[in-house]
């Protein structure tokens, strides 16, 4: 079983990224792979450049990386309630070349955040837009509170709660 993770943030420090990574191991006898959206860094998307330029090749390179998951395990950041901005292009550029960009692929669909809704507007906004992209969203999961409920050293979920949560979801969603 392969599992593509990766965070709706291009932040260095980004704390989806731990979470995405830190849930992806989570799922026993996986192989996982961890994306960077810095990876996948394109042009702003319009209908103008992509006229000019044609279909990406860094979207295709994505599309391609999806495509070869078994499941899919992403957590995104919350910028003004809504996608980040490198996410939100990736997935433009995608959906133009394959409109069903996440392939039908079981997904894990996360956020957090430093504070206390823990990226629940955009968990909301994607949980009902992703399945109209090919996403089969079989578990969400927001973690509050990113700093007091996550250990950075460790790199896992320290709030007790909140880790037999996820696990539970991981295992009840995806067994």
């Amino acid at each position: 079983m392969k599992i593509i993770a990766f965070a709706g943030s291009n932040s260095q420090q980004s704390i989806n990224k731990r979470l995405a990574t830190y849930a992806a191991k989570q799922f026993e006898n996986a192989e996982i792979e961890i994306l960077d959206l810095n990876d996948f860094a394109m042009p702003l998307f319009s209908v103008d450049l992509e006229k000019e330029i044609g279909q990406h090749e860094l979207a295709k390179s994505f599309l391609k990386k999806i495509e070869s998951a078994d499941i899919l395990v992403v957590s995104l950041a919350e910028n003004n309630g809504n996608y980040s901005v490198a996410f939100k292009n990736v997935f433009d550029w995608s959906s133009r070349i394959l409109k069903d960009v996440f392939q039908q692929k079981p997904m894990l669909l996360m956020a957090t955040s430093p504070g206390a809704r823990g990226g629940a507007s955009v968990l909301e906004i994607a949980k009902t837009a992703f399945p109209r992209y090919g996403a089969q969203v079989k578990g969400l999961f927001s973690l509050p509170s990113f700093n007091t409920n996550f250990d950075l050293e460790k790199n896992k979920i320290s709030n007790p709660e909140f880790d037999n949560e996820l696990k539970t979801i991981v295992k009840n969603s995806f067994n």
